[in-house]
């Protein structure tokens, strides 16, 4: 079976929709913070493509029909920024765009959906004090976090006052990167990463970008049964078991990976040694620094190596 990083199954697609109006932009809510974004007909597939990094909370309401979704949105758009990435609000009005909610069938409002890998399932739909919400949706993330999920969103700039047109704009500075993965050119998404990497090697944002897209570079095409058959019989082939862990880790299976790497630098010595320890804090880095796995990880590499 071979890995398709950017499929997008369940996917949900406006065009064929009758009545869309490609040229027109709603009137937006606010989206002050960086990981929210304010969704019209132009940017819908894109924000629900974006899912393939880490999750987006789509929320539906209305500041017509019910003013305390409107405060729900609001609230969900203040805890992005204190989650600082690990999911991206999509701010819905559905006064505003219609054939949104008719995609998605939207029953009633408010309603929070939960996608990911483009695939949408309802969170929640009741409205809830800002501590409960912030509680709900730290559960929420743990759950996600022990399934494997860890991705993060890089921050986004959008349109700030009502009565702007909400066109969303990336930051800058990963705009031809994430411009690249959207496309699906890994290679370039790879070059364009490094090209931060080397302007400004403190710029993690960038190192961890740059450390995931390798790890898709490196996995385009690969038939997984096949290197799996080859990590069980070569052990102690650098080449066999990274490829392995880095499947592993695209599957969402983060400690199986780095424990196949620890185990790795355990059994080897020299050169495949240092190969198996680099790999390994590449892999880190895609996971990100601050994900208790990766903290883990790192102890039981520092016991491995000494």
């Amino acid at each position: 079976m071979s890995q398709q990083p950017f499929s997008r199954p369940g996917a949900v697609d406006l065009s064929g929709l009758s009545g869309a109006a490609p040229g027109a932009a709603p009137a937006a809510a606010s989206a002050g913070s960086s990981y929210a974004v304010v969704v019209t007909e132009e940017n819908f597939q894109s924000t629900i493509e974006a899912s393939t990094t880490a999750p987006v909370f789509l929320v539906f309401y209305s500041p017509t029909r019910m003013a305390e979704s409107a405060d729900l949105a609001r609230d969900l758009e203040t805890l992005s920024g204190e989650f600082e990435g690990r999911f991206l609000v999509g701010l819905v009005d559905i006064d505003e765009t219609p054939q949104i909610a008719q995609a998605m069938q939207i029953p009633s409002i408010p309603l929070v959906v939960a996608v990911l890998d483009g695939r949408p399932a309802p969170l929640f739909q009741e409205v809830l004090p800002l501590d409960q919400l912030r509680v709900q949706l730290t559960q929420v993330m743990q759950q996600l976090t022990v399934n494997g999920v860890a991705g993060r969103h890089q921050p986004r700039h959008v349109g700030g006052a009502a009565g702007h047109d909400g066109e969303e704009l990336v930051d800058p500075r990963y705009a031809a990167a994430q411009d690249a993965l959207g496309d699906g050119d890994v290679d370039r998404a790879v070059a364009e990463y490094q090209k931060l990497v080397d302007a400004n090697p403190a710029d993690a944002e960038a190192a961890a970008g740059l450390a995931m897209a390798k790890v898709l570079q490196r996995t385009q095409g690969v038939d997984l049964d096949a290197a799996r058959e080859a990590a069980a019989a070569s052990p102690d082939d650098v080449d066999a078991q990274t490829m392995v862990a880095d499947l592993d880790l695209l599957g969402g299976h983060v400690e199986d990976a780095f424990d196949r790497l620890v185990g790795l630098v355990r059994r080897t010595a020299g050169d495949d040694r240092d190969r198996a320890r680099e790999h390994l804090l590449g892999l880190f880095a895609a996971v990100g620094n601050d994900d208790p796995r990766v903290l883990k990880g790192r102890q039981n590499l520092a016991s491995a190596l000494f």
